[in-house]
């Protein structure tokens, strides 16, 4: 094994002119002649020097979009995770300090930020490079600035000076841009540089990489597309089954030197097939397969596959074996996994699994299995960086951190690393696995989008998650960018891919997601408040209307209409037979299908206006609810008897929150229903009841069960249902049905013996032309979409006043419009009606903390639950100002067919309350789900916003002094010194 601890491989040294270079020899001697002088020129040059500063060579894909770079054009640079393309990004920074010009390095997260921003510093100095992340400002207006793309956005807004003789920008992770919530950044940030400027995009592997680099060549200029399929390591697809690592394809080649790219739609085509003959396809594992086929019985014997044991491992160790087959289908523990990947030498790995408290669970279950990794010496190096980081941690908030426990698992070389741990710690952990320490890491999927920490072997416990709402099975995209991790470059010589056996394992699926190793970049991009009006504001309409229709989200939408209208011609084409194949001698068949199809339409319309009312008396039935309400849930997740907690008559669609009979807090819908609902009984709710406290649960049930035990009716005016009758039947629509059956009975063709021949002919023209008619609204609904939705968002600010109506079409931006400009998040214009309306007036700087939190935080789907009561009353009335604008704006949204503004989230405000007051940090966790690192990263997020709010031109200077004093209470202790997010 190589001992190379550089990015790349070391190879022959490309300090100077060559006179010669292989292949030399077979040229005539006019081309060894230009070939020589061509090498000449280009150690001349500014690519010849930057290449004398490397200890690696360059591959020939680096070359070439490094000398694109050299003439002046922009790139778009696609290769496999751990190909080198950030050495293009670099040498953008070269040219930019060779040239007394600017460079920008942008990124999608501020962890890789900071760790760009150290490389960066340590190899140009400190005085050169600077760093900005929103919360972080390190020498700003440095000739090479690091920062996070919505800084970079934000910049361009405020036509800041930072931007003047800015030459490079250079954006990596650029398929950041599919991210549903952050991706429009990346377009606007590439269509308003100025023209100038050269623009690096560094992407994963995509499949429509030309596509994308097409889009970047119209609206940036000259763009060289560079795509490398080719990984530098080699990697080896295995399954882990019992404690045995098989290999997941046949063969004695691994899957990257022969697969070509494929990325049709069924994942198990193409590559998964026969290779006899054609040298383009695997063949599965044989032993895999009579796995498959065996699983549930026992008694396997071992028997080698074909080509037995490999011998291309390194040190002499077996490669994971390609046959024996196990004796039983028994997963292995997380530590066997680990001891088998030990015993094996494919250490270190990265373990994914889709679960933060899984990823802490298997740290603990090694560190119980009494399993080490690490040696003495190693612990000793071990000990003495973690107690560093752990110096300047207040003592007490060491228990509640978890840090001994952590410690533990690095000494013996296991780390989780999720979101939810104190960015402090993962930030020792990324370091430790980078330098060789720790050798096994468990980790949620967002470290494959995340910091660079490559390792010899990936693990995938699963191939589904749950993603909020259910479990899905991971895409070919996301097994591409998770095994991308495997295989270091410049240390192993080949990589490891290992995915454990489940139950009901499919080894052809496995292996179709393996070798659909690209995936498409598609755009996310929608005009938002904040950058419709900052468009607004620098460019007009007519012009700011031109700028959204280049963005690449229309640009896809445009080249889509083409294949489209194919499709609309062939199935035309199709119509035409259809309705001659319906013909009938009696009459005109045609009109008899559209009598048939409209008494159709009618009966189907009658029964849904009749749900749709009844679903409307089963709304407001819940809407009428009270707290202390005694319910029989008929469905649903829970049914049987509940108390009714708190009432909810804002929504439109009403969900009440409830405590079972055994203490189970919910909230119930009219999805639980079978019809209008009305209390059985009604109990007293004590003032002092805490739905957080189990004793306050158990008490309330209790008095429910008395209350049921008793029959005790609701008291008198309670039962407020009493007017729900059944749906009327519609008398009209009822007579309009009854016509049309006379009508239809009355047709000629109804007394045609062919009748039901002709009328399945008719059925699939009529569906055929359904679904033309669909595709025809697509093609003129993708016509302009991007500027027709900005037009639905600027006539939303109209009717907020943030835009004035100056005549000839002319928009001017009020002053409430200025302010919008300055507010950058998801919810930015429900924060500007929060500020005009005057939520903020009458709170103290710790309750300005407590609210922006309501503006910024997003609670995980299964942890909302009720409207905590608020710590003030001020802070009551701020929250309800804001909650009763939020409703206000959703209804505009809807009105407007535009996307909806998502609900204040309370969960955060008492822990934000606390902090801000002084509370120990386990006071403020207590009673919570947040973790600390979860803590952390939304306490910065509030920093933001409050930074935000300060720096906006014309603010009550009130509020902006309870802004800047809210940070100073919140930024304190494990918030402080925790340097990354």
């Amino acid at each position: 094994m190589s001992t190379n601890t550089g990015p790349f491989p070391s190879g022959p040294s490309s300090s100077g002119p060559s006179s010669t270079a292989p292949g030399d020899d077979e040229l005539s001697p006019a081309e060894r002649y230009r070939a020589s002088a061509e090498r000449r020129a280009e150690a001349a040059s500014d690519l010849g020097a930057f290449i004398r500063t490397l200890d690696f060579e360059l591959d020939d894909f680096q070359k070439q979009a490094c000398r694109s770079l050299q003439d002046g054009r922009g790139v778009l640079v696609a290769a496999p995770t751990g190909a080198g393309k950030t050495i293009v990004g670099e040498f953008a920074i070269y040219l930019a300090l060779q040239r007394g010009l600017k460079a920008f390095y942008t990124t999608p997260i501020k962890a890789l930020s900071n760790q760009k921003f150290t490389e960066l510093a340590g190899k140009y100095g400190a005085d050169k490079v600077g760093l900005l992340t929103g919360d972080t400002s390190i020498n700003g207006d440095a000739p090479v600035v690091v920062m996070t793309t919505e800084v970079l956005r934000n910049m361009l807004y405020a036509d800041s000076a930072t931007l003047d003789d800015l030459g490079y920008v250079v954006m990596d992770e650029v398929h950041y841009l599919a991210d549903r919530f952050r991706g429009a950044v990346w377009e606007e940030v590439i269509i308003h540089l100025p023209s100038e400027v050269q623009v690096v995009s560094l992407s994963a592997t995509v499949s429509n990489a030309e596509e994308f680099g097409a889009w970047l060549d119209t609206v940036r200029g000259d763009t060289d597309i560079i795509v490398s399929e080719h990984r530098p390591v080699p990697l080896w697809q295995h399954v882990m089954v019992g404690r045995q690592i098989m290999d997941l394809f046949a063969g004695e080649t691994t899957f990257d030197e022969i697969a070509p790219p494929v990325d049709a739609d069924d994942p198990g085509q193409a590559l998964v097939q026969s290779n006899t003959g054609t040298g383009r396809g695997f063949d599965v594992n044989p032993d895999l397969l009579a796995v498959a086929r065996s699983e549930g019985q026992q008694g396997f014997r071992s028997r080698p596959g074909p080509g037995g044991r490999g011998q291309r491992g390194r040190r002499g160790n077996d490669r994971p074996v390609r046959g024996a087959e196990p004796n039983g289908v028994r997963r292995a523990s997380r530590p066997q996994v680990i001891a088998s990947l030990d015993k094996m030498d494919l250490l270190p790995a990265i373990t994914f699994i889709f679960s933060r408290a899984g990823c802490d669970a298997a740290v603990a279950q090694c560190v119980g299995s009494g399993l080490w990794l690490t040696t003495e010496k190693e612990q000793r190096i071990i000990a003495q960086r973690v107690d560093e980081a752990g110096y300047d941690i207040p003592p007490d908030d060491l228990d509640v951190l978890g840090f001994w426990t952590w410690r533990d698992g690095l000494l013996r070389g296991f780390a989780a690393h999720h979101a939810g741990m104190l960015p402090t710690f993962k930030e020792v952990v990324e370091k430790l696995f980078a330098d060789g320490l720790v050798k096994a890491v468990f980790a949620t999927e967002t470290l494959a989008l995340g910091v660079n920490m490559p390792a010899r072997s990936v693990v995938l416990e699963k191939l589904d998650k749950f993603n909020g709402e259910a479990h899905v099975d991971i895409t070919a995209g996301e097994y591409t960018q998770l095994t991308g991790r495997a295989g270091r470059r410049g240390i192993d010589v080949e990589g490891h891919a290992v995915v454990l056996w489940q139950p009901g394992t499919d080894p052809t699926a496995v292996a179709g997601l393996a070798s659909r190793r690209t995936y498409p970049l598609n755009s996310s991009f929608r005009p938002t408040y904040n950058m419709s009006i900052n468009l607004l504001a620098q460019f007009g309409r007519a012009r700011a209307r031109e700028i959204l229709e280049s963005s690449f989200a229309q640009f896809q939408a445009d080249r889509s209409v083409v294949g489209l209208a194919r499709q609309v011609r062939s199935r035309e084409e199709s119509l035409a037979g259809y309705a001659k194949s319906m013909t009938c001698h009696l009459g005109d068949f045609t009109e008899y299908a559209r009598l048939r199809r409209e008494l159709s339409d009618a009966e189907n319309a009658t029964s849904r206006a009749k749900s749709r009312a009844r679903k409307s008396l089963s709304d407001d039935s819940l809407a009428r609810l009270l707290p202390g309400d005694v319910v029989n849930v008929p469905g649903g997740r829970a049914p049987g008897p509940a108390i009714v907690l708190s009432s909810d008559h804002s929504s439109r669609e009403p969900r009440p929150a409830v405590l079972t009979l055994d203490n189970q807090l919910r909230r119930i819908s009219t999805d639980d229903l079978e019809g209008p609902i009305s209390p059985v009984t009604r109990i007293r709710i004590p003032k002092s009841f805490n739905a957080k406290v189990p004793k306050s649960r158990r008490d309330l049930a209790s008095s429910a069960r008395n209350a049921l035990r008793e029959n005790r009716p609701p008291a008198p005016g309670h039962n407020r249902n009493n007017d729900f009758g059944r749906a009327s039947a519609m008398p009209n629509q009822e007579k309009r049905i009854a016509d049309l059956r006379r009508a239809l009975r009355a047709h000629p063709c109804h007394g045609c013996s062919e009748r039901e021949d002709h009328a399945r002919w008719s059925e699939r023209w009529w569906k055929l032309r359904r679904e033309t008619d669909g595709l025809v609204r697509q093609i003129q609904g993708r016509t302009n979409t991007i500027a027709k939705t900005f037009d639905r968002v600027c006539d939303v600010l109209s009717a907020y006043g943030y835009l004035e109506d100056a005549g000839e079409g002319r928009l001017l931006i009020s002053p409430d419009g200025q302010r919008l400009r300055r507010i950058y998040g998801e919810k930015d214009l429900l924060i500007s009606q929060s500020l005009r309306l005057g939520a903020f007036d009458d709170l103290d700087a710790v309750e300005v903390a407590a609210l922006a939190s309501a503006l910024v935080y997003q609670a995980k789907r299964e942890d909302r639950g009720l409207r905590p009561r608020m710590p003030s009353v001020s802070l009551e009335t701020a929250v309800d100002i804001v909650v009763r604008e939020w409703s206000a704006l959703e209804d505009v949204e809807e009105e407007n067919k535009l996307p909806l503004t998502g609900e204040p989230e309370l969960g955060l405000v008492w822990p934000i309350y606390k902090w801000a007051r002084g509370r120990h940090l386990q006071d403020v966790l207590s009673g919570t789900d947040l973790a600390a690192g979860d803590f952390v990263r939304w306490v910065k997020q509030v920093v933001d916003l409050l930074d935000q709010l300060a720096k906006i031109p014309g603010l009550e200077p009130r509020l902006a002094r309870l802004c800047a004093e809210a940070i100073t209470l919140i930024r304190r202790g494990v918030v402080a010194y925790s340097s990354v997010l």
